[in-house]
C-alpha cells in the first residue's frame, strides 16, 4: 500500500494569502502545504480522503489514471470544494463512488446540487455514485474492509479511516476509547497537530503527541498543520524518533 500526501495543511493552506508571517514566505517546500487530502493506493485501486479546493493542482503533481472513489471525513469547504474537479475522471469512467456520512451527502446535495441532479443535467457536469458511511460498519472498497473512526471535530462528529494497517484522522478534537480500540495496532497513524497552542476543534501539538502514545501505532505522521506551528525543519527535530511532520507529496510505503 502507497500513501501520498497530497495536502498537508489546514484550511488556508501555507503560505496564507497576504500573510508576512515568516513560515508563509519560507522557501523550503515542506513549507508550503496545500489543503489537507491523501491518496491511499494499493494493486490498481487509488481512494483519495477528502476533496479540498486544491484537488486539481494535487491531482496534477501526482497523476493516476483511475480514481476509484473519494471518503469524506465531513463537510467543511476545505475538504470538499473541490468535488468539481473530479470531471476528468467521471469523462474516462462514469459516475465516482463517494463515501460519506448522511449529514455530509446532504451538505454536498445543498452546494452541488448539478452533480447529484437526475434529470435535466447540466451538460459536463460530473456525477456520482452516493454510499452512506455509518458508524460500526466497514466498508468494502476494492479487496479491502476499512473501518471508519468515529471522532468529533468540537461538537462536529467526523470520520476518520482505517486502511489495514494505515489510519487517517484529521480535523479531530476528541476520540472516544471505542473508536480508540478500533485504531490499536495499526502501523501508521496519520492525525491533525495544528499548532502549539490550544485550539477548541483541533488536537494541538501536545494533544497529538499524546493521542499518538495512546494509540502506539509504529510510526506517526501530523498533518493539517498550521503556519503558527513553525517551520518544518525546526518542529521535525523536536518530536519524538516515531513521530514525523508530513509534508506534501510525501509518500509512504505500508
Amino acid at each position: 500500500m502507497t500513501i501520498t500526501f497530497l495536502g498537508t495543511g489546514t484550511s488556508q493552506g501555507i503560505p496564507v494569502i497576504g500573510s508576512d508571517h515568516p513560515v508563509c514566505k519560507s522557501k523550503d517546500p515542506k513549507d508550503q502545504r496545500l489543503r489537507v487530502s491523501v491518496l491511499v493506493s494499493w494493486k490498481s485501486y487509488n481512494y483519495v480522503i477528502d476533496c479540498g479546493p486544491d484537488f486539481r493542482q494535487q491531482m496534477l503533481k501526482n497523476p493516476i489514471e483511475q480514481l476509484d472513489g473519494i471518503l469524506f471525513t465531513h463537510e467543511h469547504a476545505d475538504h470538499t470544494a473541490g468535488i468539481d474537479d473530479i470531471r476528468p475522471f467521471f469523462f474516462r469512467q462514469g459516475d465516482i463512488p463517494i463515501y460519506a456520512h448522511e449529514r455530509v451527502i446532504h451538505s454536498l446535495k445543498r452546494r452541488f446540487d448539478y452533480i447529484f441532479a437526475d434529470e435535466n443535467r447540466y451538460p459536463g457536469a460530473p456525477a456520482v455514485q452516493v454510499f452512506p458511511v455509518e458508524k460500526d460498519r466497514p466498508i468494502h472498497l476494492g479487496d479491502l474492509d476499512v473501518i471508519p473512526i468515529e471522532a468529533y471535530h468540537n461538537r462536529l462528529q467526523v470520520f476518520g479511516y482505517r486502511f489495514g494497517d494505515f489510519v487517517y484522522l484529521t480535523d479531530v478534537k476528541r476520540v472516544e476509547e471505542e473508536e480508540v480500540k478500533k485504531i490499536k495496532g495499526a502501523k501508521v497513524l496519520v492525525v491533525n497537530a495544528l499548532r502549539e497552542e490550544p485550539h477548541h476543534s483541533h488536537f494541538n501539538v501536545e494533544e497529538a503527541l499524546a493521542f499518538a502514545e495512546e494509540v502506539g501505532a509504529e510510526k506517526t505522521y501530523f498533518t493539517h498543520i498550521s503556519h503558527m506551528l513553525g517551520f518544518h525543519a525546526e518542529v521535525e527535530k523536536k518530536l519524538p524518533k516515531n513521530v514525523h511532520l508530513a509534508y506534501d507529496n510525501l509518500k509512504l510505503k505500508i
